[in-house]
């Protein structure tokens, strides 16, 4: 799928986005986001997700898709659907009656979900069982949980420590990592209740999770899925059999040079092939797209070095071959914002900040106050 056209979906009234190699999308709470990704998923993942539910006795009659959204989106949700509502997928329509054409056996998923709520699926210090979850919990976050789960179980190799680990990210990432998150703390699975829990490791300390920082919580399940997409394949989650990896605000709890290791890693799965959608209220990914824009016309080496220089880099590294050929790639950026009749989308993918139209120019708002900052200083100082 290289587009999709939504509209009188939920809050949306129309969105219509074309995918690059990274989409960027960003706009205030609740301007339908997150309801636009799960689509997302639901269309290119129907097969696996009905099957999913069926593995874990979900009741989904076979006339009626209702229970499908219900499942999917969470209670009560098919109501998201309307006798208006259009789905446009490289405009062939998708309606709710495609999801009644489930073909029994083993469906493959290729869309690998970070969601936003994901703090909730590993609350205690281990990832939750699929049915842990009540009705409420959207599918995206009980099926993370789950992938988390069974990767920790089996695709890591059964590890006492699984922060630092060799062989799944990049030795300045890890650095990174470590000074802006862990500070030389490690990760390590403590059995000691009966249950594989992680813990953090602080000299001769096992802390529980509930007790870590916020950001090294949040941070967490953004690294195992890193882990899970990252390093050889495993048998329990083959990371081949996906094309599409969504992360929903990545930047949560984080300090700006966490968020920069986040983006090197992002990279890292544009370069492995997969497509990357993501959602954030941060103008540090938007920064990166800007540079990137900007500085395309570059040859390869020259774009190269500038990016390792962007992020503190030795060009030499072996993380610094993440930028080896990478202009090629396309950045996309949409901005979702509410109206009237409701949500729409702009594509503002130029970032040009000296663009006449102000949603450009302002980067959907996420520039504009450092912006009006800077204005204000500059007036006031020359007084």
């Amino acid at each position: 799928m290289d587009k999709l056209k939504v509209e009188n979906f939920g809050p949306i009234k129309e969105v219509d986005v074309s995918f690059g190699d990274l989409t960027i999308i960003i706009g205030p709470q609740a301007s339908g986001k997150s309801l636009f990704l799960e689509l997302l998923k639901l269309i290119e993942d129907k097969n696996s997700v009905i099957e999913t539910l069926r593995r874990y006795n979900y009741i989904l009659p076979k006339a009626d898709a209702n229970p499908i959204l219900d499942n999917y989106f969470g209670e009560g949700l098919h109501s998201l659907f309307n006798e208006h509502t259009n789905i446009e997928c490289e405009n062939v329509k998708f309606s709710t009656e495609d999801l009644l054409k489930y073909t029994k056996g083993k469906q493959k998923e290729t869309v690998f979900y970070v969601p936003a709520q994901r703090i909730l699926g590993i609350s205690d210090g281990r990832p939750k069982n699929f049915m842990e979850f009540d009705g409420s919990a959207p599918f995206v976050l009980k099926n993370f949980s789950e992938t988390l789960r069974v990767f920790i179980q089996g695709g890591l190799g059964n590890p006492n420590v699984i922060f630092p680990m060799r062989a799944r990210l990049k030795d300045a990432v890890k650095e990174s990592i470590n000074q802006s998150v862990f500070h030389g703390a490690k990760v390590v699975i403590d059995q000691s209740s009966g249950q594989r829990k992680m813990k953090l490791n602080v000299g001769k300390l096992n802390l529980p999770f509930m007790t870590w920082s916020a950001g090294q919580k949040e941070f967490m399940p953004l690294l195992l899925a890193m882990y899970c997409l990252s390093g050889p394949p495993t048998s329990v989650i083959n990371k081949n059999d996906y094309k599409w990896v969504i992360i929903e605000e990545p930047e949560m709890g984080l300090h700006p040079r966490a968020i920069e290791s986040v983006i090197l890693e992002i990279i890292e799965l544009l370069q492995s092939g997969f497509k990357v959608v993501v959602s954030t209220h941060s103008p540090t990914l938007l920064e990166f797209a800007w540079v990137f824009e900007s500085l395309k016309v570059l040859s390869d080496n020259k774009l190269k070095k500038a990016l390792c220089e962007l992020f503190s880099i030795e060009s030499s590294s072996s993380t610094g071959s993440v930028f080896n050929k990478l202009k090629n790639k396309k950045v996309s950026t949409y901005f979702f914002y509410p109206e009237q009749e409701g949500v729409v989308s702009r594509d503002i993918s130029s970032l040009d900040v000296g663009s006449d139209d102000e949603l450009i120019a302002e980067w959907g708002g996420l520039s504009a106050f450092s912006g009006r900052a800077a204005d204000v200083v500059s007036k006031y100082y020359q007084e």
